[in-house]
């Protein structure tokens, strides 16, 4: 049964609650849903009916095709100023015997091993400090480009860049354009948590605010540029501030349409200051993906981060609004698997990324990072794929 077909059988329904309906049939003739509607989706949307509407929606954007890229992260250190209390990542400068430092050579030595290696995308984010400022980035995106210049650079969040812009005494207009001389391509989705302030000043009070990440991205956006969007879920938020959340990033992408991927980020308990709130299940899971692609009506795409939720996760997803599942990673990220993510040493080949999306009756696709197609794996065949070795990040006892 297609899409459109499930979807017409849901509205049939006349037990179905009337404004669920109401919302159903906004979606089908691709009107844009209120805030009050989307608070009305967390509070009553069953599972069955949240993933009818946002597959639907999926469908109509992308049909079966499904997203991945080959990339590796460089995660600059996990030191930081900040104290993020969901954080399981970071370390405070007074625990830096936790944690590392990386010095510009060392991430360059990362980027070269994988010289002769198809990947497309070099993901560089990690904590804040002051001797990553805003002369070091530069030359670091440079020195990238100059070893190699297909490579796309997606780098640092608005937190990174406030703190960076602060320092250097300049506004944010004028840091992102200079880091887009240096050789910036794009910004992550990453430090966007919950955009409201009665949360975030009780989980990241000293981090740029919801309306500087905001402004940041919109000031890369005016440069021509794209980025992602991210919310982090489950934790001690309502249902109404993950909605007021959604609708900042819809009202930002009206302005702009600069955004181009919404990542919703599991809050995950191990080893952190909220390590008493409980994870919620993977049906809310679900339930957040299928209500993130239902609202986001002028976002092109929904990912899900398998190294974050798990493989099996990332499989059901991509029946309930998602169309991307991000990249090969080969096990060059930490920040998931401190966290307690199911996947504590995330890298997939490509083989494997292939087979994933297949299993589960979609079409992989793979892109680059700005969605332009490398190639169609809808007919391919493999041989068995060997997976190479890569710089491991040293291990947090």
């Amino acid at each position: 049964m297609d899409s459109e077909h499930k979807l017409h059988t849901l509205l049939s329904d006349g037990n179905l609650d009337p404004q669920l309906r109401e919302i159903a049939v906004k979606v089908s003739k691709n009107e844009r849903i209120t805030v009050d509607e989307g608070v009305v989706l967390y509070e009553k949307g069953e599972l069955g009916y949240l993933g009818v509407l946002a597959n639907y929606v999926r469908e109509k954007k992308h049909g079966d095709k499904t997203y991945f890229n080959r990339n590796f992260h460089i995660e600059p250190t996990n030191l930081c100023v900040y104290d993020c209390k969901f954080c399981s990542y970071s370390r405070l400068i007074k625990q830096k015997a936790e944690g590392w430092e990386f010095t510009m050579d060392e991430m360059l030595d990362m980027v070269k091993k994988y010289d002769g290696q198809p990947v497309t995308e070099v993901h560089i984010v990690g904590g804040v400090l002051p001797q990553y400022d805003l002369a070091f980035y530069s030359e670091l995106f440079t020195k990238i480009h100059l070893h190699r210049p297909e490579l796309h650079v997606k780098a640092l969040t608005p937190v990174e860049y406030h703190y960076i812009f602060k320092k250097a005494k300049i506004d944010y207009a004028t840091g992102m354009r200079l880091m887009k001389e240096a050789g910036l391509d794009s910004i992550p989705g990453g430090g966007a948590e919950i955009f409201h302030p009665e949360i975030r000043e009780q989980i990241a009070k000293d981090k740029c605010t919801g309306e500087q990440w905001l402004q940041i991205h919109e000031e890369w956006h005016k440069l021509g540029q794209r980025s992602n969007a991210t919310m982090l879920y489950g934790h001690i938020e309502a249902f109404w501030h993950r909605v007021d959340h959604l609708e900042q990033l819809r009202q930002s992408q009206d302005r702009t349409g600069g955004f181009q991927t919404f990542i919703p980020l599991k809050f995950r308990n191990q080893d952190n200051q909220m390590s008493h709130v409980p994870e919620v299940s993977v049906i809310e899971d679900l339930r957040n993906y299928a209500i993130s692609r239902i609202y986001l009506d002028n976002f092109d795409h929904i990912k899900a981060y398998w190294a974050m939720i798990s493989r099996e996760t990332a499989q059901l997803s991509l029946n309930f609004g998602v169309d991307d599942i991000d990249g090969t990673l080969d096990d060059t990220t930490k920040i998931y698997s401190m966290a307690g993510a199911e996947e504590q040493n995330p890298a997939m080949n490509t083989k494997e990324l292939v087979e994933l999306i297949k299993n589960v009756g979609r079409h992989p696709i793979e892109r680059d990072t700005l969605y332009n197609v490398i190639k169609d794996y809808k007919d391919v065949q493999f041989e068995e794929e060997v997976k190479p070795q890569f710089y491991k990040l040293p291990v947090i006892n």
